[in-house]
């Protein structure tokens, strides 16, 4: 359902579920790309020093692949509708434990993240805010 509603929207989305890094760490890096033109995007993401940085590149190049698809999309026109980071469950499942002080054990946990990007064409959105405007100003 979630897809039918992005496809509507006109967007193209590539995801990377049950990513190693914690979703607190890639949203740093998520909310530096959001709403950028892609190729903005990708030079942004060579730069920044971030571990998550390496696994948006992925996603980013993913959902331009998938945007090249459709023979109709200018992949130069491409921009980043939405970026997110999701929590995933913990690795395997459970709580681990190190060793803590008095004999007593810590847990940690080694958390998950699903990373989604949607791209969708800038001069789709250009003519669709352009004609609402035309309509408040009616």
């Amino acid at each position: 359902m979630k897809n039918e509603i992005i496809r509507e929207l006109g967007g193209f989305v590539a995801r990377h579920r049950y990513a190693r890094i914690s979703s607190r760490k890639a949203r740093l890096v998520a909310g530096a790309i959001r709403g950028r033109a892609v190729n903005d995007a990708l030079e942004i993401l060579e730069l920044l020093p971030q571990r998550g940085a390496a696994f948006y590149k992925k996603v980013l190049l993913s959902a331009i692949a998938n945007a090249s698809q459709d023979e109709s999309v200018d992949v130069n026109d491409l921009f980043i509708s939405d970026c997110r980071a999701d929590d995933g469950p913990m690795l395997n499942n459970r709580l681990r434990y190190r060793p803590g002080p008095q004999g007593r054990a810590m847990p940690y946990a080694k958390k998950t993240s699903h990373l989604t990007v949607i791209v969708a064409q800038a001069s789709a959105f250009a003519t669709d805010s352009s004609a609402d405007a035309e309509a408040a100003n009616a």
